[in-house]
């Protein structure tokens, strides 16, 4: 029988960390704070006095200059795993991660690795405002030769990390700041998840909701709402957005004929728009109503919770828009 504890998904991610330093000297931690301070999350926590500083590195403030020697490291031979401190500033460290991690093992024919993680929280509702609560996974993701890995779970955290450290690709992985602190079930014995492979995280039967990080959870509690109505929700969660499990999609919407599709980052030019344009193209004889996207208004993220509430999309959205494909559904009938 397996071992579970619950730890919350900061410790899920430092124990991937943890688990691969020890097994590969060559893996090293790189940004600003992360040393001695222990990262501004705690994630980092204790690796600096384990692993020395040559292994955990503090950095000067410099996006691009972390990014940079993180490209350098890794085409050498080292595995480094650097924290960019909110996804907001990977637009300063994205000449280096755009322009040069995902292009090298292309441009050399396969002669070069690019084994890098580049480590960065993400998304609002922290009031932290417009600098430092966006959310950037379709760039990420627009980008060939990268991959992005955005877990919601603490053992979807752990065995992803300790993928994304081993694989020999750049991979942006993104952690949302409201996840660190949720807690949940992790196996006490070494667990790699692979890349590009979804998990559904509640099974239904009338329609499919995709989600991914923190708005899964939005996600599971519509889902929990509608269930008292009478209609049965099938939340699928993604992992990873690049590569994407669209496999795993079309087999739930081929069951439930219905799709909507949740995240925190702008509806406009969102992921979802891919998801739900793949949806359409590889299965539109079964759908039963059109796909609906939910995603944050076209704003920059307000400081003041009320309208921070108000710009990001609540579970209440959630159930309307359930409501709505089903409603059509009905109404066709």
């Amino acid at each position: 029988m397996k071992k579970i504890r619950e730890i919350i998904f900061a410790q899920a991610v430092r124990t991937g960390l943890l688990e691969e330093m020890r097994r590969d000297e060559h893996v090293i931690v790189m940004g600003e704070d992360v040393g001695v301070y222990g990262s501004v999350y705690g994630v980092t926590k204790g690796l600096l006095r384990e692993f020395g500083p040559e292994r955990v590195r503090d950095t000067p403030i410099s996006e691009s200059a972390i990014a940079g020697m993180a490209v350098g490291a890794a085409l050498v031979g080292l595995r480094p795993v650097v924290e960019i401190m909110y996804c907001d500033f990977l637009t300063q460290a994205s000449d280096a991660i755009v322009n040069n991690a995902a292009k090298w093992r292309y441009m050399s024919g396969g002669q070069f690795k690019l084994p890098l993680v580049v480590r960065t929280p993400a998304g609002g509702a922290t009031g932290y405002a417009a600098q430092h609560s966006q959310s950037l996974e379709a760039w990420m993701a627009h980008i060939p030769g990268l991959k992005v890995i955005m877990p919601s779970a603490p053992a979807d955290a752990r065995g992803l990390i300790k993928s994304a450290i081993r694989d020999d690709n750049p991979v942006v992985f993104i952690e949302h700041k409201t996840l660190y602190l949720r807690k949940g079930p992790v196996p006490a014995e070494e667990t790699l998840v692979p890349i590009g492979k979804g998990d559904i995280k509640r099974e239904g039967a009338d329609v499919t909701v995709v989600s991914w990080s923190e708005k899964l959870y939005y996600c599971l509690e519509a889902a929990e709402r509608l269930a008292d109505e009478g209609i049965s929700v099938e939340v699928v969660d993604p992992r990873t957005l690049q590569p994407l499990d669209m496999d795993l999609i079309l087999e739930s919407v081929a069951k439930t004929g219905r799709l909507v599709v949740v995240h925190e980052a702008v509806t406009f030019g969102g992921f979802g728009a891919e998801i739900a344009a793949q949806v359409c193209e590889r299965a539109f004889e079964q759908l039963k109503a059109p796909p609906v996207r939910i995603g944050a208004k076209f704003a920059p993220i307000p400081f003041a919770e009320p309208m921070e509430s108000y710009v990001m999309p609540q579970v209440d959205d959630i159930v309307a828009a359930v409501k709505r494909v089903v409603g059509e559904k009905d109404e066709a009938a």
